[in-house]
């Protein structure tokens, strides 16, 4: 299986206790996915409720076409204020391993996403991702961080 990896960066001119209390919320997730995915957190989780490894998080979601997605991911690791790692235990990869690292710099937080995937289907899952997969998974990060951009300010 062929896997990719892309890498995200962003600052924010918020305290990192504020960062990951929004960021590790599986709640707030769907603000910051664009809405013609239909992002649904499905799983019955207590809004109170702080990550924990182990957490199962499942999710409705349509990535391409409008066609609807079950997705569940399971928190693998958790550091406080550090970083978490979410993968995919099923749905449309397959390998999903998303690092979220926080780190707090002068006058804010620097946030860091490492997302290593891999398609199914061989050939036509490269072709796939050549295609289309890495330009959408760009656009979404691209949504995100206009999104928390809008939320959270600029670093000045």
């Amino acid at each position: 299986m062929k896997s990719y990896q892309l890498t995200f960066k962003q600052r924010f001119p918020i305290s990192l206790e504020n960062a990951w209390d929004f960021f590790s919320s599986p709640m707030n997730l769907a603000q910051i996915t664009p809405s013609d995915m239909a992002f649904i957190v499905t799983s019955k989780q207590d809004p109170d409720e702080k990550m924990y490894a182990g957490m199962i998080i499942t999710y409705k979601v349509s990535p391409l076409l409008g066609i609807k997605l079950n997705w569940m991911t399971e928190i693998t690791q958790v550091a406080q204020e550090k970083y978490f790692i979410d993968e995919q235990r099923f749905g449309p990869f397959k390998f999903w391993h998303h690092q979220h690292h926080f780190r707090a710099i002068p006058n804010g937080v620097e946030m860091t996403d490492i997302l290593t995937y891999g398609l199914p289907l061989g050939i036509f899952g490269q072709m796939a991702h050549g295609l289309f997969v890495r330009k959408r998974l760009k656009e979404i990060f691209d949504f995100r961080k206009a999104k928390t951009t809008e939320l959270f300010g600029v670093m000045a």
